[in-house]
């Protein structure tokens, strides 16, 4: 099961004198034991199965795959208050 973590708005910085807001972007993220073919639900999950002295398995089986949803450049010249078009 895939961990979701939403994008947001995580603060404001200054560009060009402006205030503009930073933002972080929704993200998916797929942990799986390459070996055993477990999908892990937590990064907790898979660092705890590294740490067990009964399982041999080591971070280099782990596979984290990392899905990432951009905005389409339409929504981010919107965002961006220009206006020379």
């Amino acid at each position: 099961m895939p961990i979701k973590k939403e994008g947001g708005v995580m603060g404001t910085t200054t560009v060009n004198g402006q205030e503009v807001p930073v933002l972080s972007v929704p993200t998916e993220i797929t942990l799986k034991n390459l070996r055993t073919n477990l999908e892990y639900e937590s990064e907790e999950a898979a660092d705890a199965d590294i740490a067990d002295p009964n399982t041999d398995t080591t971070d280099a089986d782990v596979q984290r795959n990392v899905k990432v949803k951009v905005a389409q450049l339409v929504d981010l010249i919107g965002m961006s208050g220009r206006t020379d078009e």
